[in-house]
Order: C-alpha cells, then structure tokens, then sequence
C-alpha cells in the first residue's frame, strides 16, 4: 500500500497485513484522480460529501469503513480520492494549500512530510486537539503535529514498529536458526549482529539467493531506531555529523562490500520480481512492510516467512502518516468528526486487520483482534504481539523539515554503491552535496 508514501516512511509505502488471510485483491491499489472541486455544497435536503485525499493505501476502503459511516450518518457520502504515489501528491497538496483552491475536506499528510507542513502551514488547517483528545495516541505522534502555537494540525493514523521479516527455510538450508526466539537472539547485539549473520548464511546460501533485499532499507531502519536522525532539536540539519546517520551509512557500505545484498531499491520492478522468485532471505520490516512481502511473494511463499524482533534492543519506527481538516474546507466540522471516528481504536483496529498497518491509537492495542493478531503467512507470527511491544519504547525522533528528501538521496547513494560499486567516500560526497543543493 503507503504505493508509496516516501523513501523514509511507510514511508508508505504499501501496508498489508491482516489477522486473517492475505488476498492479494485486497492490496490492490485504486488511483482516483481528484477534480480538483472541493467540497460540494449540502444539497436540498441536507446531503452533504465529504473528499478525502490521500496517497498509497490507507485502508478504510479495504476495512469498509466509508460505508460503515454512511450507514451511521446517512446524510453524509465519503468520496475517497487516491494518489499512488506520495511524491506526485505532496507537491499537489502543497500547490493546493498555497492557492486555497481544490482541497479536499480531509488530506492525508505523510510522517516525513510533517514537519515541513507544520512548521510553513499550520495556520491553513483546522486544531484537531479542541475536538479530539490527542492523549490517545503514542505521545511522539501527537507531538509529530503538533504546531509551536500549541494547535495540532494531524490526527495519527498508523505508525511503523519495526520488525525483521525472514525466511525460514532459506535459513534452514544455509544452517542458521529458523524459529523466531533464535533469530532474536542470534542479532540481539544489533544491525552488527545481523551482517554477522548475513556473512554465515553467505558462505552456505542456496545459489541464486541473498540475505538481505537492499543496504539502503537496513539504513533506514538503522536510523529509525535514533532519537535524533537528520536535524536536531533547534530546526538545524546535523545529518552530516548524526552518530545514528553514521552508523547507518558504515553498516550500508558494509554490507555492499561484503555482497550481503541483492542491491535491489525497494518498490522497484526488480524488488517486487526478487520477492516473487524467492531469492531474498531477510527484509527490514516495518509494520506495513509485512504486507508487501506477502502480496508479492505469493502463495508459493507462504508458511515460509516468518517475523521476528528487530535487531538490538532498541525499539524503531519506520514510516506513518496523519489525517488533518483544512481550515478553507466546506465541512469542518463535519470533517473533523471523519477524522475523528476514523483515527478511534475501533477502526484503526479494523483497518490494522483489513491491511496490517498498525495503529497509533494506544486503546487499540487493548483490543482483542490488535492483541491477538497473528499472521497466517508468516507461519502465524503474533504481530498483534510483536509490534505493540515494540510500540510502547519507541524513541520520540526529532523531526525535519526535509528529512524525506535527505533520507531518499541518501538512500540512492547507498543503492550506487550495491549496483555501481560506488567507493563509499565518493557516495557520501555525491549524497551530501546533492542535499546541501537540495534543502538550502
């Protein structure tokens, strides 16, 4: 799904789980071009629609819970518009909010993108913390959207708990451990743990396969596990000199040398092929990452994946995205209350069930269908579990104004040095000078 949101975050980039079966019809996404209308008018009668804008995939027509308002609110139609991609909507939202023209009633804003938005656009949206108690979600996403004049400008949908996804029987036949506890345990030191174990499953890999899909995704889930990433608490950018940056980018250039990667860009044609021929032994799995493996390796595959704790014991989220009102909509009010319903532990419990992203909302990981979530393809892995775990010790990160666009060029880079065989002296020059041009 969230399919994209950006390179950083579900960053999102599709998300699919469910608590039942997988079907890859549920995953598929719909792009809606919108027709640039706005809200329309209540009509005679009282009938109003509602637009909601947002990229990748969200869910809630997957969870049914358009309808499901509809029948709570027969006056009210919630007309979803979809953009595949993160990187074609945001510039569009941004034109949108700088003309005032052709907003929808409720916009999807991704993680990466939030502190741009809250920071240059705050005023143009409606503060959701009069009508929504912000207290119900993790305390970091509330803080994600929340404006220096104290107004919170977006609801938390999903966050990104990371995982490590893997391949049983790969690693049965290269010799290393296959149930879950083991592979915690064998990578609990960290990333340096889990290349260690890449160089043992190389040496005795079945031919054609590679234990990881790309260095550049393990340096995103590297950094997600770091307070502070790109920029520091004042607004300024510190990637260049961040210990978590650099750590990432060491461990990257590692595993490109050591050819521990099939070097293959996530999302990419390859990727998802690579997937489908089961040449991929691990994937650095965010929460919504499960359902792209799923949806892509087929059911070939399934039974044969499996979900263990990330390595280290520091908790990181990769990727999430917020819902907010703008101030100009037709419907605020009724907007809000959308937004409201939508973001509550019922249905983000609904939505983690129909496509696997997992909620922000804390009531929802009391729910039974959150607690007791299990993942039939990856030989039921109590993801329930795993992620609410993880959730509750994630580190509050400090957020940039550009950490999308730093993150992607980063990420390109690491992929020169996979692919190209880049020096990573000349990558890290190349990745530097491409973002000083880029963020100014």
């Amino acid at each position: 799904m969230r399919i994209t949101r950006t390179g950083g975050g579900r960053g999102r980039r599709a998300a699919v789980l469910t608590t039942t079966a997988l079907t890859a019809s549920a995953l598929l996404l719909t792009g809606c071009s919108s027709d640039d209308s706005g809200s329309d008018a209540a009509d005679s009668n009282g009938n109003i629609t509602l637009n909601v804008a947002d990229y990748g995939q969200f869910g809630y027509k997957e969870a049914g819970l358009f309808a499901q308002y509809h029948k709570l609110h027969p006056k009210i139609t919630v007309k979803e518009e979809v953009t595949a991609n993160e990187q074609d909507y945001y510039p569009k939202l941004l034109q949108q909010l700088n003309t005032g023209s052709g907003l929808a009633d409720v916009t999807g804003i991704e993680v990466g993108r939030i502190k741009e938005v809250v920071d240059t656009q705050a005023a143009k949206f409606a503060d959701l913390s009069k009508t929504i108690n912000v207290d119900d979600w993790v305390s970091w996403k509330e803080k994600q959207a929340t404006a220096s004049d104290g107004s919170v400008i977006g609801a938390g949908t999903d966050i990104g708990p990371m995982s490590l996804c893997y391949r049983k029987d790969l690693f049965q036949k290269a010799g290393l451990p296959t149930d879950r506890a083991a592979v915690a345990k064998a990578v609990a030191g960290g990333w340096e743990d889990y290349l260690k174990l890449g160089e043992k499953y190389t040496k005795n890999a079945p031919k054609g396969t590679y234990f990881m899909d790309s260095a550049s995704a393990m340096y995103n889930a590297v950094v997600s596990s770091s307070a502070q990433q790109y920029y520091d608490a004042s607004g300024k950018a510190v990637y260049k000199d961040s210990p978590a940056v650099q750590k990432g980018w060491n461990l990257a250039a590692e595993a490109a040398s050591k050819k521990l990667t099939q070097g293959l860009p996530q999302f990419t044609d390859a990727w998802t092929a690579a997937l489908r021929k089961g040449t991929v032994a691990t994937v650095a799995c965010p929460a919504w990452m499960a359902g792209q493996i799923s949806t892509n390796s087929g059911d070939a595959y399934k039974g044969k994946w499996d979900i263990s704790h990330t390595p280290g014991t520091t908790a990181a989220n990769w990727g999430g995205s917020f819902l907010s009102v703008p101030k100009g909509g037709k419907h605020v009010k009724e907007a809000t209350d959308l937004v409201k319903w939508l973001t509550a532990p019922e249905q983000q419990a609904a939505v983690f069930k129909a496509i696997g992203v997992f909620p922000s909302n804390k009531g929802a990981y009391e729910l039974a269908s959150v607690k007791n979530a299990t993942l039939p393809y990856f030989n039921d892995a109590p993801i329930g579990q795993i992620y609410a775990e993880e959730a509750k010790s994630i580190p509050e990160a400090v957020l940039g104004a550009k950490d999308a666009t730093i993150k992607d060029t980063i990420s390109t880079q690491i992929n020169n040095m996979e692919q190209r065989g880049t020096k990573p002296a000349d990558a890290w020059k190349a990745a530097t000078e491409a973002i000083d041009k880029a963020i100014g």
